[in-house]
């Protein structure tokens, strides 16, 4: 597990305040360091005595899981280990396709581990994600802010959520037998380029996407 009180020691008073007042948002076992690295600067926070204890409990519950899956997975030949997505496949299908082919690859792995509830916070989070991209890309093109060239850098914090939170909370190891990710990055980017030689080869069509581009050129 990460060192969180080594992370914590280097943050100033207020950045702690952060961890205790948002801790819904972060980590348990960070939330705690958080707490425990106030203390030991002589400002405990107000919260402690009511946050402290469920978030030991849950600390506990977390090492306790993790000790167990280290010691089981020793014990697992290689060619028992799950079959999954790797983490840098699903970075690189999140952004050379999309999040949501990034999501489903996630959401493979999930399943396979028998994470049928994580799988709907994924996909919770995904679809609230993709609401409020349109929005944000729309005000912030508006405003000039971002071109449509670059609309694509929005995407870098959810993909690195697949990574940095659903992995860890849900996936849980680093121990597997690596799925060929190549083949479906490959299979959907021919079904993309069919469908988009399909739409451009009706002029019609083309013709209403190019005012579309021109309109989006005169109004930046």
């Amino acid at each position: 597990m990460e060192d969180y009180a080594a992370k914590m020691a280097l943050k100033s008073d207020a950045a702690l305040r952060e961890y205790i007042t948002g801790h819904a948002q972060y980590r348990e076992d960070a939330v705690l360091a958080a707490l425990d690295e106030l203390r030991r600067r002589g400002q405990p926070a107000p919260e402690d005595a009511e946050l402290r204890p469920p978030l030991e409990a849950v600390v506990r519950e977390l090492q306790a899981t993790a000790a167990a899956q280290a010691s089981a997975e020793a014990e697992v030949p290689e060619e028992d280990l799950p079959r999954l997505y790797s983490p840098a496949g699903i970075i690189v299908v999140s952004a050379t396709l999309s999040v949501v082919a990034g999501a489903i690859l996630l959401a493979m792995n999930m399943y396979r581990l028998g994470r049928g509830s994580a799988i709907l916070r994924l996909f919770g989070v995904v679809a609230a994600y993709l609401v409020a991209r349109v929005f944000l890309v729309k005000w912030l093109l508006a405003q000039h802010f971002l071109s449509l060239s670059l609309a694509f850098l929005i995407d870098i914090p959810l993909i690195l959520s697949y990574i940095w939170w659903f992995w860890p909370r849900y996936i849980g190891t680093y121990k597997f037998q690596p799925r060929n990710w190549a083949l479906p990055l490959g299979g959907c980017l021919l079904l993309l380029m069919g469908l988009t030689y399909l739409v451009m080869s009706n002029p019609e069509t083309a013709k209403k996407m190019q005012q579309q581009l021109d309109q989006i050129q005169r109004s930046r």
